[in-house]
């Protein structure tokens, strides 16, 4: 590893990780429920105000695939603050933006920032981890927090915002907290040094980051257009980000130094822990973007109203992931995870089967906090399974991987549930019960996602994990051999 002072608490440096995260998955879904009245403030349509989410997304799934090369050559802690800088950038302008094109310019400056801000603020925290004797559970589960949270926030949170306030601050929002995420990154984290002579892989960019975008902007389409993905603005963008990434793969695999190392996925734990995180983040996120058009749509409720309607969930799940992240670190992993993706379709499935126009609100409340009890166990246990074991030099690359794949898992989820929803609606507009039958069918595709995510993770370790002495030792004796490979 490079060289660093130690850290003075691997759980502060979680904390500020946890803090940055917040900010920007807090921003997202905040921007989401917001998109009609944004159409409204600036009288354009809303095919074009989408960009303002599509830009930001494709912004950041572009430069995702930079991280571990990023750190290598600036040293992680360098890159970490002008990623923070650089959203919260992006976030004043947004806040001051005086037309459509000007706020959807500014969104993918702010793309550019958090797209490095979450897979090297998880490099952080592993290298936290291992300096600190371990610990990679409870850490990883402190720094994630946001992820779950943020999201049940932040249709609560923006609908007060946009109705009570000022559009403009759910952008203006991110500059006090960013900057202070800043200031405590700054103070918290410790220096690391560049390693010399690490060149970035061109070609391989040039093929993943347009790769991953293309696929992405693909899905979004898909999700947009009235013929789903049998629509030629869809299809041809998948079919060429497709194209690119097969390449990337081929590259990947048959030169020395590439991007990313692919041969990491060689590593079981880390396979493992993506075979089963993917399929679950897909149906997980993809239903939590069916969840608020149910209650909008079926039920008649408000935008404030359908977030509090859910706000059990984020709160469940946090909470659970707290315990889950300190008993991975005791416990085998397959115990944790394994019971987790079964609690969480359970949850989920309870939801769908009671959906009506006049289902109870205890029955809402007690299905969902069932869900949150699930997707608590499952996430950063899973996360913290595929990235324990994996040597320090690869740790950037393993994070890299995790973040670029559940990244494009959670958008063809949603682009997934959007195409069933449509297609299960057709022709039951006016008719509440109909309406509730679609969105109950819909639903019962994201279950099927969350039971196929238990088959890997019931391939997970029995055995508990090693005591932080041993990873110690492990990580010395890597040390002593060399990097596994060169993350370029």
């Amino acid at each position: 590893m490079p060289a660093s002072s130690q850290p003075r608490s691997p759980v502060a440096i979680a904390l500020v990780t946890a803090l940055a995260s917040f900010t920007i998955v807090l921003d997202t879904t905040i921007v989401n429920v917001a998109l009609h009245s944004l159409a409204r403030e600036f009288d354009a349509p809303l095919t074009t105000i989408q960009w303002v989410t599509s830009g930001y997304v494709l912004a950041l799934a572009s430069v995702i695939p930079a991280a571990p090369w990023a750190m290598a050559r600036f040293g992680a802690k360098r890159v970490y603050l002008a990623a923070i800088a650089l959203f919260v950038l992006g976030s004043a302008l947004a806040g001051l933006a005086w037309d459509a094109p000007s706020l959807i310019a500014f969104r993918a400056l702010q793309g550019l920032g958090g797209g490095l801000i979450t897979p090297v603020g998880m490099s952080l925290v592993l290298r936290a981890a291992a300096a600190g004797g371990g610990r990679q559970g409870m850490l990883m589960s402190i720094s994630g927090l946001s992820i779950l949270v943020a999201p049940t926030l932040g249709p609560v949170f923006g609908g007060w915002l946009v109705d009570e306030v000022s559009w403009r601050w759910m952008f203006l929002v991110n500059v006090p907290v960013g900057a202070l995420a800043v200031a405590l990154a700054a103070r918290v984290i410790p220096a690391d040094s560049p390693t010399p002579g690490r060149r970035l892989d061109v070609p391989g960019l040039l093929l993943l980051s347009p790769g991953f975008a293309a696929l992405i902007y693909g899905l979004t389409r898909a999700n947009e257009s009235a013929g789903g993905f049998a629509s030629v603005d869809a299809w041809l963008p998948l079919a060429v980000g497709v194209g690119l990434v097969l390449g990337f793969l081929r590259r990947a695999l048959t030169v020395s130094a590439p991007l990313l190392d692919l041969r990491l996925l060689r590593h079981r734990p880390l396979a493992l822990g993506l075979l089963g995180l993917l399929p679950f983040v897909m149906g997980y996120f993809g239903s939590m973007l069916l969840t608020p058009m149910f209650f909008q749509r079926v039920r008649g409720d408000s935008v404030l109203e359908s977030g509090l309607l859910t706000i059990q969930l984020g709160l469940a799940a946090g909470l659970t992931m707290q315990l889950a992240g300190r008993l991975v670190d005791r416990v085998a992993v397959r115990w944790i995870v394994l019971p987790g993706m079964l609690t969480a379709a359970a949850g989920l499935g309870w939801f769908a089967l009671a959906l009506g126009p006049g289902i109870a609100e205890w029955q809402v409340r007690l299905s969902l906090t069932v869900l949150g009890v699930g997707v608590g166990m499952t996430m950063m246990p899973s996360i913290t399974a595929a990235t324990r074991s994996v040597a320090a030099p690869d740790v950037p690359a393993a994070a890299t991987l995790v973040n670029i794949g559940s990244q494009l898992a959670s958008a063809v989820g949603s682009a997934l549930m959007a195409v069933l929803l449509a297609g299960n609606l057709a022709g039951a507009e006016g008719d509440p019960a109909a309406l509730a039958d679609g969105f109950r069918r819909t639903y019962l595709w994201a279950v099927a996602l969350i039971l196929l995510a238990a088959v890997p993770a019931a391939l997970l370790s029995r055995r508990p994990p090693a005591r932080p002495d041993a990873g110690r030792a492990a990580v010395r004796s890597e040390e002593a051999r060399g990097p596994a490979s060169q993350i370029r």
